[in-house]
């Protein structure tokens, strides 16, 4: 399988079954897209502001909750198998997306993982193990999340250094060697979210110094 992000906004994901598994997908998805709980019962968990319809999905059934939501991705996510497999062939069958929350390792065309991902702002890192190991995938998670702390604030610092130097006409090779030894900067990692400095101070500094200009 070859990681790719899919843009959800505007979308609907439908996701049949409403246990912790099915919330915890139903609240990843609706950063971005509208999501539809189809499940006979719903614990007291956060579903991220997804619709809840309080129904028991059968296999004969789940054509005309495709219908209904005409979704970009479904989600199989109950405990029954029949019903899980009545989503996943009528998905292939209207080239939507699927998504087997009791599937792991090889999946078919059009089957999607949902990753272990690591958000800091714009920033995101999902990792995958091809369903050999969730809780390796964890533990990177969270050794990621240490590592990439700041990482969101550097980046809008970069995206706006980068448009000021097209603005002053500065050679694109320049640029990107600017912009690279801002981000290798151990200096300016040290200043981001702390409070105590600024560090776009710092990272005009490092820019600077890149283009062999003095301060």
């Amino acid at each position: 399988m070859i990681p790719l992000y899919h843009d959800f906004t505007d979308e609907t994901v439908v996701v049949f079954g409403g246990g912790p598994v099915g919330a915890r997908k139903a609240r990843r998805f609706a950063r971005e897209a509208t999501v539809v709980v189809v499940s006979p019962e719903f614990p007291e968990v956060d579903y991220g502001g997804a619709e809840l319809v309080r129904a028991a999905p059968d296999a004969d059934g789940i054509a005309t909750w495709f219908e209904r939501t005409d979704p970009a991705l479904a989600v199989a996510a109950t405990d029954a198998d029949s019903v899980n497999e009545a989503a996943e062939r009528e998905a292939r069958r209207r080239g939507v997306l699927i998504n087997r929350a009791d599937h792991s390792g090889e999946r078919g065309p059009g089957g999607v993982v949902v990753p272990a991902t690591v958000r800091e702002g714009d920033v995101a890192v999902s990792i995958s193990t091809g369903g050999a190991s969730p809780a390796l995938a964890k533990e990177l998670r969270r050794r990621i999340e240490r590592e990439i702390d700041g990482a969101g604030e550097l980046a809008e610092i970069t995206a706006d250094v980068r448009e000021e130097l097209k603005a002053r006409e500065v050679d694109p090779a320049r640029r990107r060697r600017a912009v690279r030894e801002v981000v290798r900067a151990s200096r300016v990692w040290k200043d981001l979210g702390t409070g105590d400095s600024n560090p776009r101070q710092t990272v005009d500094a490092v820019v600077d110094s890149a283009l062999g200009e003095k301060p």
